[in-house]
């Protein structure tokens, strides 16, 4: 019996986007609902979601909120090649892995990046993206060194691209269109070269890349950044 499917998202949002790659990539047909984030919330939506966050998906009628488990249910419901099935203490290792590195790039580096992007002065930018690029090159790195071209000596995609995709055509994009230091991408090719060639394959993923619009999340960008500064 196939499952109905609905998708509560927005597709400027990081944290939803995550819901579509794992989407894409098991290939499962769903229905989406996008939710105007720049308004309050609708009281419909809020019965769906009390927390007014996106994403939510709706399966056969049961509701499932937070992008991370969101991915993670769909990947345990539809078992494929993103993450290994448990039951065995090489899928537990391999699991473990992904999402230690899945940690390690949101507890160690991506925090620096915002610093950059959000600082008030370019002195306090140019510190935290210098800081940002450290730690990539001390702890990211090396969890990269297999790659191949995805993370673990993966040909496909895997969960750590599941979770970390829209995070990393952000990461590539929003420095080359002007929006924060530059320094924050420069040298990445001569101190991160794993991570370099490793976010080079994830943004050219068609399952990464299905809703990006690059121009529509810069101008939304540009226009948070002069709201807060104003």
């Amino acid at each position: 019996m196939t499952a109905t499917i609905k998708l509560y998202t927005n597709h400027g949002c990081p944290w939803a986007h995550r819901a579509h790659i794992a989407l894409a990539e098991l290939k499962l047909p769903f229905e989406e609902e996008i939710i105007d984030l720049s308004v309050p919330r609708t009281a419909e939506y809020l019965d769906v979601n009390p927390r007014g966050l996106v994403p939510s998906l709706s399966y056969n009628g049961q509701i499932i909120t937070e992008s991370a488990i969101v991915a993670q249910f769909l990947a345990d419901a539809y078992p494929s090649h993103l993450i290994p099935n448990g039951g065995t203490p090489e899928a537990a290792l391999a699991r473990a892995r992904i999402y230690f590195f899945v940690d390690t790039f949101f507890s160690k580096a991506n925090g620096h990046y915002h610093k950059a992007l959000f600082a008030k002065t370019e002195g306090e930018a140019e510190e935290a993206s210098g800081e940002f690029v450290k730690q990539l090159e001390k702890e990211v790195e090396p969890l990269l060194s297999d790659a191949a071209p995805f993370f673990g000596g993966s040909k496909t995609l895997t969960q750590a691209e599941v979770l970390t995709g829209p995070f990393v055509l952000r990461l590539l994009s929003l420095p080359k269109n002007g929006v924060g230091p530059e320094s924050l991408i420069k040298d990445l090719p001569t101190r991160t070269p794993n991570f370099y060639k490793w976010t080079t394959a994830v943004i050219e993923h068609p399952s990464v890349n299905g809703i990006w619009n690059e121009e529509k999340v810069v101008a939304g960008t540009k226009a948070r950044l002069a709201k807060l500064k104003a």
